[in-house]
């Protein structure tokens, strides 16, 4: 069984698309299914990384990305030049998605797409037009002739649905990796866990992200000795909307913002937490809030995102998106005994490490490429219809 995965970048800066898909693919070629990533490599004078630690099955071919559209000369080459039993490729809207698809069914060979959340009624509303025409040139007929659609959680397979394909849908998490340093990193954040009474935000610092909204709801419910530790990038403009706004509630001394963190340094960050907060407009999986449950963080997220299993396994919350609403339960963390905060950081560690683990979602992607190939039965998170 050989098998390519393609996606249109790769960079360490890229987000949790880059971040899922490299665990992902870790696990698999750690065990018995050989799969090959192809993407176009960092453009020239981008302050950017590939992901990973040079692997061989990374397959980054010389940056020659043009037009909107990505169209890169280098990446057909090689589809042309190299041969699979299947193809699987993360994202739309891109040349590399397209050809991925197109390549396949010339071919004869069956393809896999992983949306990642991109076609959440969200998403879809940002440049509707051009998706639109998007959709009726190229990007509708990958849909429905794909030999399989893999959605991350149950509420995308819905959206997908939603829009009238017909394909079949695995539904299978993202996977979570387990750093070989996290039990460093906890130990190591105890102490400031003990003596900071912190919350925070980790992400790309974006409007949708609604980090506003948690700076005002942090604001209504924090006591002089409380922190909000903001962990991001964005533009510099917006940065400075969300300086000026703590500013504005006068919390400019108890709102931290700490940049771009990674590595190490971002175990120890979340782990340092005594929850973490999540308020986007939607959040496709959230691989952020398995990280933070991960570091035995409690997580306060709103139902934008996928995650209930925060109330089921009592590891944090799931609540309403407004600023009320996050408030009252940022109110109620800041002032939790330190004993309650670490059993539901336990649980949530007990969450990811069961159900998350990339050897076990490996092996779940590697039975829906043996069914797809006919060498496997159906799998039973495979939906034919909802």
């Amino acid at each position: 069984m050989k098998i390519l995965q393609t996606i249109a970048g790769f960079g360490l800066h890229s987000g949790g698309t880059t971040s899922c898909t490299y665990d992902l693919l870790e696990a698999m070629n750690r065990s018995d299914a050989t799969t090959d990533l192809l993407t176009p490599d960092i453009a020239p004078g981008v302050n950017d990384v590939l992901a990973g630690k040079g692997e061989e099955w990374v397959k980054a071919v010389p940056y020659d990305c043009r037009t909107p559209y990505a169209y890169s000369a280098n990446f057909h080459h090689f589809l042309h030049k190299h041969k699979y039993d299947l193809y699987h490729t993360n994202g739309m809207w891109l040349d590399a998605n397209h050809v991925t698809c197109a390549y396949a069914r010339r071919h004869g060979k069956p393809y896999v797409i992983t949306p990642h959340g991109m076609l959440y009624p969200q998403a879809l509303a940002i440049s509707p037009t051009r998706k639109k025409w998007m959709r009726r040139l190229l990007f509708d007929r990958d849909l429905s002739k794909a030999a399989c659609i893999h959605a991350t959680c149950r509420q995308e397979a819905e959206h997908i649905r939603a829009l009238g394909i017909k394909t079949p849908i695995a539904v299978i998490a993202n996977p979570i990796r387990i750093p070989a340093t996290l039990e460093e990193a906890i130990a190591a954040s105890a102490l400031e866990r003990e003596k900071v009474s912190a919350i925070g935000y980790l992400g790309r610092l974006h409007p949708r992200k609604h980090v506003d909204r948690i700076i005002k709801a942090f604001a209504q419910s924090a006591d002089n000795e409380h922190r909000l530790i903001i962990m991001g990038k964005g533009t510099a403009e917006y940065e400075q909307e969300l300086k000026d706004l703590a500013k504005s509630l006068h919390k400019e001394e108890q709102i931290i913002f700490e940049g771009f963190v990674s590595g190490d340094e971002k175990l120890r960050k979340l782990a340092s937490l005594r929850a973490l907060i999540v308020a986007s407009d939607f959040e496709n999986f959230g691989m952020i809030v398995g990280e933070a449950l991960l570091c035995q963080t409690p997580v306060i997220c709103t139902k934008t995102a996928p995650w209930q299993d925060l109330e089921v396994y009592k590891c944090g919350h799931w609540v309403d998106n407004d600023v009320e609403t996050l408030s009252d339960h940022i109110y109620n963390i800041l002032r939790l005994p330190l004993s309650r905060i670490d059993t539901m950081g336990r649980n949530g560690r007990d969450l990811i490490e069961y159900d998350y683990n990339p050897d076990i979602i490996a092996q779940r992607m590697i039975r829906l490429y043996h069914w797809l190939l006919g060498q496997g039965d159906k799998p039973e998170f495979v939906l034919e219809s909802i």
